[in-house]
């Protein structure tokens, strides 16, 4: 996603904040102010005074910044209320602007801010029934009304905790998705560079040494030559083929499947021909009888054998590579053998360290190292 779009995007986001929270502030204005109305009319009280207005309008201004500043927002709205209380004795009897107060509370204990709501909470029902000690004498808040509203906003304190937690609930469910979808797709670049590398090193190994044949034996002989020519044509073909292949996973559609198929043990005579044309004296032997594997573990399988011949083409130094496959109920054994010269470690690079990581990603195993007798031996086993 390039930067304009990233931007874009940043401002259709900024945009619909603001038209949520400006709809916010207007809904809670308008609700307010329908309230005084309606007690103005039914009390046969004075209708609200221009300064009862411009209260109530600083207490929907303020609610404009409720995400950024949720505990600013709160003392504004505590101040509406308390100012609105005090003008209520020349208006609307009280005239107080509760809805204002409530919706600040209410954000603030979505965004945490518990402390600074419940004190609001405190100072909201103070203002309300205030002086606390002469509830129940004449001209104050009744008992019963002291004691409902107590309740009333206790089950709002609950409620806005109960938002809370379902608010965070449902973010801890995306993050876990968003972690989720970050180790599917580390996973599949991992998959992606083994096969990439599975596919240059092999490939490249046998025109490299291909190219070097042609360049000895052009002037001495050239039909040798001409041959040499012809099998790294014939390799490069097949690597472009399968670098196809992997690539196309990384298509931004995902609509076009790739190329060609992904290889299997079906072709590891192709592959074992490669080989010999590099000058490697490649056998094929099966043990067993030859049956189909899952998707995961033949493709795995293909891929080990071309990776330890590669290592045999670019490292041993030998002439020949023997190619087993064990087949039983349980697994496949897949071994590889060169008579190349034996070392005292696994030969350097990444390849043993991708065969490695494919068969314990199928559950299975995998041991790489010079063999007793002389030469370099690859054993894998895969759960079928």
């Amino acid at each position: 996603m390039g930067t304009s779009a990233i931007s874009s995007a940043h401002r259709g986001r900024a945009a619909r904040r603001w038209a949520v929270d400006t709809g916010v502030a207007v809904a809670v204005v308008g609700l307010q102010l329908v309230a005084w109305l309606a007690q103005s009319q039914h009390h046969g009280h004075t209708r609200p005074s221009l300064a009862d207005y411009l209260v109530l309008a600083a207490g929907g201004v303020a609610l404009l910044a409720r995400r950024r500043y949720p505990v600013a927002v709160l003392a504004v709205a505590l101040a509406v209320a308390g100012t609105s209380a005090a003008l209520g004795g020349s208006s609307v009897g009280e005239p107080v602007a509760w809805l204002v107060l409530l919706a600040a509370f209410v954000n603030a204990v979505l965004y945490r801010k518990r402390v600074a709501a419940i004190i609001s909470l405190v100072a909201g029902y103070l203002i309300a029934v205030w002086p606390p000690w002469l509830i129940g004498t004449r001209g104050n808040t009744s008992t019963t009304a002291a004691l409902g509203l107590l309740c009333g906003l206790i089950a709002l304190l609950s409620v806005a905790e109960l938002i809370r937690a379902r608010n965070q609930r449902v973010a801890a469910v995306r993050t876990r998705q968003a972690e989720e979808a970050r180790r599917l797709a580390m996973q599949e670049r991992l998959a992606i560079a083994r096969d990439l590398h599975d596919v240059v090193s092999h490939n490249i190994s046998v025109i490299n040494v291909q190219a070097k044949t042609a360049l000895h034996l052009m002037d001495r002989q050239p039909e040798r030559a001409r041959e040499a020519l012809t099998a790294i044509h014939e390799v490069s073909r097949q690597a472009l083929g399968e670098l196809r292949s992997v690539l196309g996973v990384l298509r931004a559609d995902g609509a076009d499947a790739p190329l060609v198929p992904s290889p299997g043990l079906d072709r590891l005579d192709e592959l074992a021909a490669t080989a010999r044309a590099a000058g490697i004296a490649v056998e094929l032997e099966r043990e067993g009888v030859p049956r189909p594997v899952p998707a995961g573990v033949d493709a795995a399988a293909y891929r080990i054998v071309q990776e330890a011949l590669t290592n045999t083409v670019r490292h041993s130094g030998g002439g020949g590579a023997t190619i087993r496959l064990c087949y039983d109920t349980e697994a496949l054994t897949i071994e590889v053998d060169d008579d190349g010269q034996a070392v005292g470690s696994p030969r350097p690079g990444n390849g043993i360290a991708g065969m490695t990581e494919r068969a314990r990603a199928l559950g299975g195993t995998l041991d790489a190292g010079p063999r007793p007798g002389g030469g370099f031996r690859v054993l894998a086993r895969l759960p079928t």
